[in-house]
């Protein structure tokens, strides 16, 4: 059981609390990540903060049903200490989901996190590195497409800038995501929680995918991932996915070469587009919608558009 619940949840092995609680209490922690728990990301984020509560209570002997409310706010001020405000919120809503689960699993009787509440954190401005509109269309120009790999590569940039897209999302992608509805070409986009968004496609995200698919003969392949890795020195195109950490490295590449902010990253597209989207004059909620935000607070953080300050503005202290 230990050893399934390690390699599933990409995170510790069965902690001794759990293991000591019996085999009720073993199955539903098990549970928690595989069948409570969708993305892998979150699932191994939640998987070191669990460990690493369970850990510290185990040092100080308690025991799966002794854990109290005062124990959870102890270890919550501890670990601000030494972990960022949003680190330590994280952790204590991975303690609070995981007591939830094991108090409906009828495992322990309360959940001892329910009340107690973690640091205050407000965030009014994402820390995502933008590019401007100019830089943009300075990286895209600059890939030299007349490789597969550059078709790749700019259709892939295009596609994360024009639709707001997550690099999970677009990389997710099969070709049949890709797809003429009327007049127009769409994307599906495979979004958190196995959910699809889709919006139209730009006309420049349409003709670097065009251009990309045609060249890579993959327009048949209606099941294969649109964007894939290369196969060693002969650079051509394996049936497998880019994986994300593929994705960035390419990205810090490019950006390396275009002379760009090394600190450019996947992300960075998804705020660039936003950001030059309601610089253009496009409205908060619209980008809410192209980017499937649940709340435009979030969308508001990809807003940089109010970023400078104009010499215009400083001129205006009259002293």
């Amino acid at each position: 059981m230990s050893r399934e619940i390690s390699v599933i949840t990409s995170g510790p092995v069965l902690p001794g609390l759990i293991a000591e609680a019996g085999d009720g209490a073993t199955r539903r922690f098990f549970e928690f990540f595989t069948a409570n728990i969708r993305n892998p990301n979150t699932r191994a984020a939640y998987a070191r903060a669990v460990a690493h509560f369970l850990r510290w209570c185990e040092e100080r002997h308690l025991s799966l049903k002794g854990i109290e409310p005062i124990a959870v706010a102890a270890y919550v001020e501890q670990l601000q200490a030494t972990h960022a405000a949003p680190s330590v919120k994280q952790h204590l809503a991975a303690v609070r989901m995981l007591f939830d689960w094991l108090v409906t699993g009828q495992v322990v009787p309360t959940n001892p996190a329910a009340s107690v509440r973690g640091p205050k954190h407000v965030v009014k401005r994402g820390k995502t590195p933008v590019l401007s509109a100019e830089d943009a269309r300075k990286l895209l120009d600059s890939i030299d497409t007349t490789t597969i790999i550059g078709l790749r590569d700019r259709a892939l940039i295009a596609t994360m800038v024009y639709s707001f897209a997550r690099v999970s999302a677009v990389l997710g992608m099969k070709v049949e995501d890709y797809y003429q509805n009327g007049k127009r070409w769409w994307l599906r986009l495979h979004e958190k929680g196995g959910k699809f968004h889709e919006v139209p496609a730009h006309h420049n995200t349409e003709a670097y995918l065009d251009a990309y698919i045609e060249a890579a003969g993959i327009a048949g392949d209606s099941k294969g991932p649109i964007f894939r890795t290369v196969r060693g020195r002969s650079k051509t195109l394996t049936p497998k996915p880019l994986r994300r950490n593929n994705a960035l490295d390419m990205v810090k590449r490019r950006a390396l070469a275009a002379g760009l902010p090394a600190r450019i990253c996947n992300h960075t597209f998804r705020a660039t587009g936003i950001t030059a989207y309601l610089e253009a004059g496009g409205t908060i909620e619209k980008a809410q919608q192209i980017a499937a935000h649940e709340s435009p607070k979030t969308t508001k953080l990809y807003d940089r558009t109010s970023d400078q300050i104009t010499l215009d503005e400083i001129e205006k202290i009259v002293i």
